[in-house]
């Protein structure tokens, strides 16, 4: 029996013209811009039961070691939820993708070895009950792999426009998506520890874009 009883409907969120771009445009960025390369980085060395939450269209699925004994994969976009449906069935590991928000996460608290989330936290209405929400699933001393686009630290005219982009047409565009979000301090304050990561430029070369800021670690539940 779920943890919750405030499960969300199964089209709690709705995007279907940005998710059918997205879902071409990851594939692209995969190959073209080096995120396959961090998106292994991510999950390597994960073991037991996994959530993933907001799992898209799956492209961490096939790269879930075998030291993993189960993915559960939250995803609320019915189109991305029926592309990442197809691609647990050619993962290594069992993954079972289900309906759900990160805001009410409809699984029982303490059940989880670790958890994964791969930018999805610019694109929450809620962050901090989304992290709560994470952090009420893990087991302590459950671990938290997170790789997400956020604030340009230290270039405070990108910073600026990144905001302005944020207050405008920016999440209008891109599902909901906010690129001024700082997660590493959002999950340092939902009070995970031992926080331990890497920024990164994606793509590397070229100029920067306002999604180009991007931080790759991971975290304990104490």
């Amino acid at each position: 029996m779920p943890a919750r009883s405030n499960k969300p409907p199964r089209d709690a969120v709705r995007h279907p013209l940005f998710a059918r771009c997205y879902a071409r445009a990851s594939v692209t960025a995969d190959d073209r811009f080096g995120i396959a390369a961090h998106r292994e980085t991510l999950v390597a060395g994960l073991s037991g039961r996994v959530i993933e939450v907001g799992a898209g269209n799956g492209l961490n699925f096939a790269r879930y070691p075998h030291s993993v004994s189960e993915v559960v994969a939250i995803e609320p976009e019915r189109h991305l939820r029926q592309l990442a449906a197809e691609s647990a069935l050619r993962a290594d590991v069992p993954v079972d993708v289900v309906p759900g928000t990160a805001e009410a996460l409809p699984v029982k608290s303490e059940s989880f070895d670790a958890a994964v989330v791969c930018l999805v936290l610019c694109s929450l209405q809620h962050v901090p009950r989304a992290l709560a929400e994470i952090h009420r699933v893990l087991r302590p001393g459950g671990e938290l792999r997170f790789y997400e686009h956020g604030l340009a630290e230290g270039r405070p005219g990108m910073a600026g426009f990144q905001r302005a982009l944020d207050r405008t047409v920016w999440p209008l565009l891109f599902g909901g998506c906010h690129t001024a979000r700082n997660p590493v301090a959002s999950i340092g304050t939902a009070g995970f520890t031992e926080l331990r990561y890497e920024r990164l430029r994606v793509p590397a070369d070229g100029p920067p874009m306002p999604h180009s800021f991007h931080v790759l670690g991971s975290a304990r539940r104490p």
